[in-house]
């Protein structure tokens, strides 16, 4: 059910729900580079937290439903288009790390702790977890299912990659790279190769049939938080930690034949903490998405690296992660603020707008 959050904000009854309407600003990106700062007052739908402290991670299990992880050592299941919490999952003795790996075209998904577990949850079984891996010495902080779902990989801050047999709950390979503090993991669609991330700066691919670095990239010069990769498998991108609009950005990649850097989006001021592909459903130009702690999310033409457009999430705190809900909306979690459902408006060319926050 709807709820507010602050005397500072204007609360509305419509329809026998809260609505709040806060100042947010959104800037457009002209093509003769001239920047529109529009500050407008938004209502949007406000519902019950799904968290009742910090989100730090959020990934979307199918059209409708998102799963959320945090502070609050819950695992949380949510339907985005209703408001409503479908179930909440407790297991875990510490708090949530920034990534949840969800088992494509299933109900089935797994969470990364600071309690060194990962676990495995089903949406139609019980509360409790399905599975339970230990392994790791220290916190997990990547997770990555296979397309077949058969495996599962695992990263830590212990410098090791572990690979599960999802079947059976066994660990059946172990690498181990020194100074390899890992800091997230995506599985490359139809291809036997993960994508890892790290605190040295370095961005690796995994050939996970003998768990076996295939390639490493040029190194940044910030720490790499995020990585994604292209649903067709042939681009990825990163981004950096930093401040002051030094590292701060997003990079995409070539995972083909060549493995160069294509472009750099550059813009936020603080650490970059995740980017996503967005999905091609309109006649234009491929784009993509960042979330920061500077509270901004922004669109990017994906081949020019131009902004298109940025929205500020006052108040809500570093935004900690990053999912495509459907084919024009997003779900940003934050620090500060839960969950908020962010839309993008084509009708004035491209604009993000606030609809929704729980």
């Amino acid at each position: 059910m709807p709820t507010e959050r602050g005397s500072s904000e204007d609360f509305c009854a419509v329809m026998g729900k809260l609505q709040s309407k806060l100042k947010h600003s959104t800037y457009k990106y002209r093509h003769d580079g001239i920047i529109e700062e529009r500050i407008q007052t938004k209502t949007f739908q406000e519902y019950s937290p799904a968290h009742v402290d910090s989100v730090f991670v959020i990934a979307s299990l199918n059209s409708e439903l998102c799963v959320s992880g945090g502070k609050d050592k819950t695992v949380v299941a949510y339907n985005w288009k209703t408001g409503n919490v479908v179930k909440k999952f407790k297991g875990h003795e510490r708090e949530i790390t920034k990534q949840l790996a969800c088992v494509p075209k299933s109900s089935q998904f797994f969470s990364a702790s600071r309690d060194r577990m990962v676990m495995m949850w089903d949406l139609h079984g019980s509360s409790q977890p399905k599975q339970q891996l230990a392994g790791h010495d220290m916190v997990v902080t990547g997770l990555a299912v296979s397309p077949d779902s058969s495996q599962l990989c695992t990263g830590s801050r212990d410098n090791t990659l572990l690979l599960w047999d999802v079947g059976t709950g066994q660990c059946v390979e172990k690498a181990c790279v020194s100074r390899n503090l890992v800091t997230h993991l995506c599985w490359v669609p139809r291809e036997p190769y993960v994508l890892q991330t790290s605190e040295d700066k370095t961005i690796r691919l995994w050939d996970i049939r003998r768990l076996q670095v295939a390639h490493m990239f040029p190194p940044k010069q910030h720490i790499q938080t995020y990585c994604e990769v292209s649903v067709d498998g042939h681009k990825c991108i990163s981004c950096s930690n930093g401040f002051g609009g030094e590292g701060c950005e997003a990079t995409l990649w070539d995972l083909r034949q060549t493995r160069n850097r294509i472009c750099e989006y550059k813009g936020h001021f603080q650490t970059v903490a995740s980017c996503v592909f967005l999905p091609k459903t309109l006649p234009l130009m491929p784009m993509i998405a960042t979330s920061s702690h500077d509270s901004k999310v922004k669109i990017w033409n994906q081949d020019t690296g131009a902004c298109l457009s940025t929205f500020s999430l006052d108040g809500s705190g570093p935004l900690t992660s990053l999912a495509v809900g459907d084919a024009d909306s997003l779900l940003c979690a934050s620090f500060n603020r839960g969950i908020h459902l962010l839309r993008v408006d084509y009708s004035q060319g491209l604009e993000l707008q606030q609809v929704a926050a729980f």
